[in-house]
């Protein structure tokens, strides 16, 4: 029997309670629940359609209907899309066509273009394609513009123009069993075929409101940030936002996409009223511009290598060169590599599994009083950086990292309001009413990100019909049911591209990529073997949702003690509806090789080819 450890010894000196700050975490955590949970935000539809429209295409675009016939349809032009048609080019698939609602290419990055717009994974494991494309990032976090241009650079060399069906929103796909052809019909009159279709929506592509009592009411300037009207601010993705200098203007939001154009608000509007219920974590970016010897001496190969070493370290493993070195893998190293690493050579054995999590635990303890710390440390005002300081687990919101956030209120004309865990009350005619206090605006801005947690097939806007009428939103009424997370039974020659019973990476790309690769080798052996149709067996999917259904629970009791957000669909204990729900617990780095072993292993085990 292995003896009784105090993993705070191993630590070192502890300067906090554990006990009392995880007490003050549930205490704030509990502020925050609500009864509603995802139903608190109002779906962009009707009245609210207009913070949907396309603020970056000229009007009056129109083109004749297609009634014709391709190969693969591809629906999505982010990087899911642009990595899916790079693999099927290069697995000799020419007859392809992308379907995008934007006016252009870039998905995510088509729509995000506030001010300040940036990655914050590094580029270079971010951008795919770089050596495919022998581009090189130009700083190591990048700008929005430059991935916008990246993306287009993708559809350009892989030929996706040419065929391709831009200001293009899907209304139906269903299943023609007589032809085995999937008819798609659009909002510009199409009716076009396709053998294959590609599911590349993006996980976070439908923007969502904030369901504020008044939000009719108000008579000033709104938008969300995914649709930013530089027309009223002024400027373009890098500041200068002087339409903005005689304006009083309010934001509600405080998470990533806030934390970057909040600097830029602060700089140029009389007046900025940050209207917050939970603070970000907010660590260092340290932005440079890439080193172009380093960048010269690179072998051929490089990408892939830097972003497998990432998803190990940022995944919870060790390796013996850090490559990337960012805030990120600091951060894992410090919770679970490195820190699991020193307190087994004190021990002079492994840790239990029940070491490392408790050791995890204070670690991230440590980690996020540090983050506290820094806000202290920058914002002059006391009780303004007290404010600021983020009470959870570092995992429980997506960590943010920037250099000029904190500082930011330190300027005379920006007020933080925050609103003890609540939210903003209502909106008026002219303003916004929080803790009881009215506050007069002249714009008010939506940073309240994209819908989560809501069906697939309302993100999407569409449905879809499978085989016998059957459609996805019916078949996965009860949770979602996949093969290998990325095609349904039932639904011939459709594949899913996301976080649909897959694994999740901080790096999405990487496991869009990993996703596209696998797609692009199912539907070359069915093409080789002379199969009509291809879709996982009955009995396969089952298996595969019952492996899933094995590791529900785990991260369940993480999730319920953290503050309320996407992660863990607002809170709601035993949704299956969050951001990490249905996912494979074998985590990223194991998905990836059962992936590659079941590809290499040859028999197509689990799909019926017929």
């Amino acid at each position: 029997m292995q003896e009784s450890i105090d993993m705070a010894e191993l630590l070192g000196d502890l300067d906090f309670d554990p006990a009392a700050l995880k007490a003050k975490y549930l205490e704030e955590r509990d502020k925050r629940l609500r009864d509603d949970g995802n139903e608190q935000y109002v779906e962009v539809t009707a009245e609210f359609s207009h913070y949907v429209d396309d603020p970056y295409v000229e009007p009056g675009f129109s083109r004749a209907p297609l009634h014709d016939e391709v190969e693969v349809a591809i629906i999505g032009g982010g990087f899911g899309g642009l990595l899916m048609a790079a693999r099927l080019r290069e697995a000799g698939f020419d007859d392809i066509r992308m379907i995008e609602k934007a006016g252009d290419f870039g998905g995510t990055w088509y729509w995000n273009r506030y001010p300040g717009a940036m990655c914050d994974v590094e580029s270079y494991c971010y951008l795919p394609l770089l050596e495919e494309l022998d581009y090189m990032p130009k700083h190591k976090y990048s700008f929005a513009p430059e991935i916008l241009q990246h993306s287009k650079r993708i559809a350009h060399h892989y030929n996706l123009y040419e065929n391709a069906c831009l200001q293009t929103a899907i209304t139906q796909l269903s299943w023609d069993v007589k032809d085995n052809r999937w008819i798609i019909e659009t909002d510009r009159n199409d009716r076009m075929r396709a053998r294959y279709v590609a599911m590349a929506n993006g996980p976070l592509s439908r923007p969502k409101l904030p369901g504020i009592q008044g939000i009719n009411d108000y008579k000033g300037h709104t938008f969300h940030t995914s649709r930013w009207d530089y027309n009223y601010t002024g400027g373009n993705s890098f500041g200068n936002l002087s339409g903005l200098k005689d304006k009083r203007v309010g934001i509600i939001g405080t998470g990533a996409t806030a934390v970057q154009c909040i600097p830029h608000l602060g700089e140029w509007a009389k007046q900025l009223y940050v209207f917050q219920r939970t603070p970000s974590s907010i660590d260092e970016r340290n932005n440079h511009e890439t080193d172009q010897a380093w960048a010269k001496s690179l072998e051929p190969g490089w990408q892939q290598k830097r972003m497998d070493n990432f998803n190990v370290l940022v995944s919870g493993g060790d390796q013996p060169e850090d490559l990337v070195a960012d805030g990120w893998t600091d951060i894992m190293r410090n919770l679970t590599g490195i820190a699991a690493k020193l307190a087994s050579r004190k021990l002079g054995r492994r840790l239990t599994k029940g070491e490392r999590a408790e050791l995890m635990e204070l670690a991230d303890y440590k980690k996020m009083n540090a983050v506290r710390a820094r806000a202290q440390k920058i914002v002059n005002d006391e009780k303004t950086a007290e404010l600021l300081q983020p009470w959870y687990r570092q995992f429980c919101k997506r960590p943010c990292f920037h250099d000029e956030y904190l500082d930011t209120y330190n300027r005379g004309n920006v007020t933080l309001v925050d609103t003890n865990g609540r939210g903003v009350e209502r909106l008026t005619e002219t303003g916004v009413v929080a803790n009881g206090e009215h506050f007069e605006v002249d714009c008010l801005i939506f940073a309240t990100g994209f819908e989560v947690g809501t069906s697939y097939t309302r993100r999407s806007g569409y449905d879809i019909i499978g085989r016998g009428g059957q459609t996805l939103s019916e078949h996965w009424q009860e949770g979602l049911r996949t093969f290998q997370g990325l095609t349904s039974h039932g639904f011939p020659n459709c594949f899913f591209l996301g976080f649909t019973q897959t694994a999740v990476t901080v790096n999405v790309p990487h496991a869009l990529n990993e996703q596209a690769k696998h797609v692009a080798h199912i539907l070359q052996a069915a093409r080789d073997r002379g199969t009509p149709t291809v879709e996982p067996t009955a009995q396969a999917e089952e298996d595969y949702v019952q492996e899933i259904a094995k590791s529900a629970n785990v991260g369940a009791r993480f999730y319920a003690e953290c503050t309320p957000g996407y992660y863990n669909s607002e809170g709601k204990r035993g949704n299956r509806s969050g951001f990490f729900s249905d996912m494979h617990s074998a985590g990223a780095i194991k998905f990836f090789k059962l992936l590659k072993d079941w590809r290499d292993e040859g028999s197509l085990e689990g799909l019926d080819l017929s």
